[in-house]
């Protein structure tokens, strides 16, 4: 689980990173990124489900530590979007570079 796991967030790292080199902080990409990280969610279901867990210690590690960084991707991207579509694109490219670099 754990090697299946950390294959799985390195490349949805590595698409969210390609994503956030192409295209601008628009709406668009914030959806297309939040798209990513459910399907990563989603492949990451299949396999447990397909393949169950090892032991209870793994299915407790999954849940309680490895499940919420995927989930807290989402729910960072979600945050911004009130706040895109609020203070408009320049405040944002602002927010972002003071509070993620």
């Amino acid at each position: 689980m754990d090697k299946f796991y950390n294959e799985t967030l390195a490349k949805l790292e590595n698409e969210i990173k390609e994503f956030e080199i192409e295209a601008d902080c628009s709406i668009e990409r914030i959806e297309a990124v939040i798209q990513l990280i459910i399907k990563c969610l989603f492949d990451v279901k299949k396999y447990i489900l397909k393949r169950g867990f090892k032991n209870v210690d793994e299915e407790i590690r999954f849940f309680k530590y490895q499940k919420p960084i995927i989930v807290s991707d989402i729910l960072e991207k979600i945050d911004f979007l009130p706040f895109v579509l609020k203070s408009g694109l320049q405040d944002f490219h602002l927010y972002s570079k003071q509070h993620f670099l």
